[in-house]
C-alpha cells in the first residue's frame, strides 16, 4: 500500500509541476506579474484548493471507473506508474498533454491485463471522456466569446485600462490555482482512497484528511517547481499574449475548471488554458493564432490515452511474470 500511495504522491507533484505553466504562464508571457511572485501567488492558491471545494471529482475516479473487485494494490501501482511515465515523457518534450487522459489510460491498460474489459465501468468513462474531450471546445469558445465582449466593452477606453488587466492577474492567478488544486487534487485523492479501501484500512470510499493535506503539499511542491518547458509553449508559442488576452484566458479557464470540479467532472487543466488561449486570440486576430502549434497540442492529446494504455499494459504483464519468478 505505501508504494501506491507514494506513487499516487509523485504523480500529484508530477501533475503539479506539469500544470504550473497553466496557471501562470498568460499572467508571466503578458509581463503582468513576475515568475517568483506569480508562483508564490499560485503554490498558495494551489494548497488551499483541495480543502474547500468537496470530493466529487475523487468520487467519480474513486467510483465510477473500475468494477470494485478489479480495485487492487498492483493494478492501482500500474495505471499510476504509467501515468508518471508519460507525464515525464510530455513534460521533457515540452508538450502540453493531459494528466487525467494518463491516469485514464493507465487504468485502461492495468485492468484489462489482469481481469478483462468487462472490469472496466463504460458508463463512467463515458461520462469522463465526455468531460475530457467537450471541456476544451467550451473553452475555445468561452474564450472566444469573452475576449470579443471584453474588447467591445473597452473599445472606447484609453490605453490606461491596460493597467487595470495588469493588476487584475493576481486575483486571476488565485482563482484559477484554486480551481487547478481543486479538480486535479481530487484524482491524487480518490487513488489514494481507493488504495486504502483496496489493502483493507477502510469499508468505505472517503477521503480522510490526512490524504487530502499530502496531496496537497505534493501539488503545492510541483506547482512550485515550475514546469518551465511547458509554459514556453502556453505563454508564447499559441498567441502573443497581452494583459488583456490573459485576463480573458485566465478568466475563462478558471471559470471552465471550477465548474467542472463541482459537478465532479474531473477535466485536463492544460487543455482548457490551451483552447481558451485559441479562442481569446481568434476573438482578436485568427491568423495570429499559430494553429501549428496547436495542432501538435491536439495531437499530442490524441497519443495520451491508448500510449499510457500500452504503457500499462507492458507494465502490468511484467510484474505479473516478475512476481512468478
Amino acid at each position: 500500500m505505501m508504494g501506491v500511495i507514494g506513487a499516487t504522491l509523485a504523480f500529484a507533484f508530477l501533475n503539479g509541476l506539469h500544470d504550473s505553466s497553466g496557471l501562470v504562464a498568460t499572467a508571466i508571457s503578458s509581463r503582468s506579474i513576475s515568475p517568483r511572485v506569480a508562483l508564490v501567488v499560485a503554490s498558495l492558491a494551489e494548497f488551499v484548493g483541495p480543502f474547500i471545494f468537496g470530493t466529487a471529482v475523487a468520487e467519480t475516479i474513486g467510483k465510477d471507473l473500475v468494477a470494485p473487485s478489479a480495485i487492487t494494490l498492483d493494478v492501482l501501482f500500474t495505471a499510476i506508474v504509467s501515468a508518471i511515465v508519460w507525464n515525464l515523457v510530455t513534460w521533457y518534450f515540452g508538450l502540453p498533454s493531459s494528466s487525467t487522459h494518463a491516469l485514464l489510460g493507465g487504468l485502461i491498460g492495468a485492468v484489462t491485463i489482469t481481469h478483462g474489459f468487462q472490469y472496466l465501468q463504460f458508463a463512467g468513462f463515458a461520462k469522463v471522456l465526455i468531460a475530457l474531450f467537450i471541456s476544451p471546445v467550451i473553452g475555445l469558445v468561452i474564450g472566444y466569446v469573452f475576449m470579443a465582449k471584453t474588447l467591445d466593452i473597452t473599445a472606447h477606453f484609453s490605453p490606461r485600462i491596460n493597467f487595470i488587466f495588469t493588476r487584475v492577474q493576481i486575483l486571476n492567478v488565485i482563482a484559477l490555482a484554486l480551481s487547478h488544486g481543486t479538480n486535479d487534487g481530487q484524482k491524487s485523492m480518490g487513488l489514494i482512497a481507493l488504495a486504502l479501501v483496496a489493502a483493507k484500512v477502510q469499508q468505505g470510499f472517503t477521503v480522510p484528511i490526512w490524504v487530502t493535506l499530502l496531496v496537497a503539499l505534493a501539488m503545492t511542491l510541483g506547482v512550485n517547481s515550475a514546469g518551465w518547458r511547458i509554459m514556453k509553449t502556453l505563454g508564447g508559442k499559441i498567441y502573443r499574449l497581452r494583459p488583456v488576452h490573459a485576463f480573458a484566458a485566465q478568466t475563462s479557464s478558471a471559470a471552465i475548471i471550477l465548474g467542472a470540479a463541482l459537478v465532479g467532472a474531473p477535466v485536463s487543466t492544460t487543455q482548457v488554458v490551451s483552447t481558451t488561449i485559441m479562442g481569446v486570440g481568434s476573438a482578436e486576430r485568427v491568423s495570429g493564432v499559430r494553429w501549428g502549434v496547436a495542432g501538435q497540442i491536439v495531437m499530442g492529446w490524441l497519443l495520451t490515452i491508448p500510449a499510457s494504455t500500452l504503457v500499462a499494459a507492458g507494465l502490468q504483464f511484467v510484474f505479473a511474470a516478475w512476481l512468478k519468478i
